[in-house]
């Protein structure tokens, strides 16, 4: 009887030591796995943060790159698909994004740039807010679909409509490798203010600067399809001419 008893005693505590070196292993396991979580989480936290620098503004932006049809060369943070540094010297401009919608704003990329193109509204003595918010009551109207990625005002004021790494509805058959500003005008013969025209060569040099096109790239929206517009430089050509020799001078 005694020696059944000790047999049960010793097969308990095997048992006993058994159960302890199980509880130990997972112990251990448990440890080593919060260990390991913290090392990843750390190697993320490390690598995140070698893959982001700061943008013009002190944010820090995410690094992206130009896909293979852009017009610039990769670059370590992009803005609009510009480099940080060449959009850091764009004219003065109010950003006010048109909703994304399929009637202005469709969200699609702008693979590359060829040409930019000169557009007036067509609406004389209304202002750039105005043209702006005609393209944005489209996506309730449904009335046609337009856009444009820039509106100069009459008095030289730029609205930007659409991102430029987006396409806009300006040039029908030339939305996916173009940019389009419009303008405004007070003149029945659909000439611009010289504070309009100003901001006008302003943008377009800055443009033909980050795009590396010349003033030969610079197209009326008439050099395409023949539609009258800008007004007053299909009727007067040889002011279109002027312009682009104001522009071929700093390009």
């Amino acid at each position: 009887m005694e020696n059944q008893r000790e047999t049960v005693r010793r097969r308990e505590a095997v048992r006993r030591r058994a159960l302890a070196r199980r509880r130990k292993i997972r112990r251990r396991r448990i440890i080593f796995t919060g260990v390991m979580a913290g090392v990843l989480a750390a190697l993320c936290l490390l690598i995140k943060g070698m893959l982001q620098e700061p943008s013009v503004d002190g944010s820090v932006r995410p690094v992206t790159e130009l896909g293979s049809e852009g017009n610039t060369a990769p670059d370590r943070g992009t803005i609009q698909g510009l480099s940080a540094s060449d959009y850091a010297k764009h004219p003065d401009w109010t950003e006010d994004f048109l909703t994304v919608n399929e009637y202005s704003r469709p969200g699609e990329a702008l693979p590359k740039v060829k040409n930019i193109f000169v557009h007036y509204t067509a609406n004389i003595n209304t202002s750039a807010a105005q043209n702006r918010s005609y393209f944005e009551s489209l996506k309730d109207t449904h009335e046609t679909s337009a856009s444009a990625h820039f509106i100069i005002g009459y008095d030289g004021e730029i609205i930007q409509c659409v991102p430029l790494d987006e396409i806009a509805y300006a040039v029908q058959t030339r939305n996916y490798d173009s940019v389009s500003i419009e303008c405004c005008y007070r003149s029945k013969d659909g000439s611009f203010t010289q504070e309009t025209y100003d901001s006008l060569i302003g943008l377009l040099q800055w443009l033909m600067e980050v795009y590396d096109l010349d003033a030969e790239d610079v197209l009326r929206h008439y050099d395409c399809g023949g539609k009258k517009c800008p007004l007053y430089y299909t009727e007067h050509p040889e002011e279109w001419e002027h312009l682009k020799e104001e522009l071929q001078d700093v390009s």
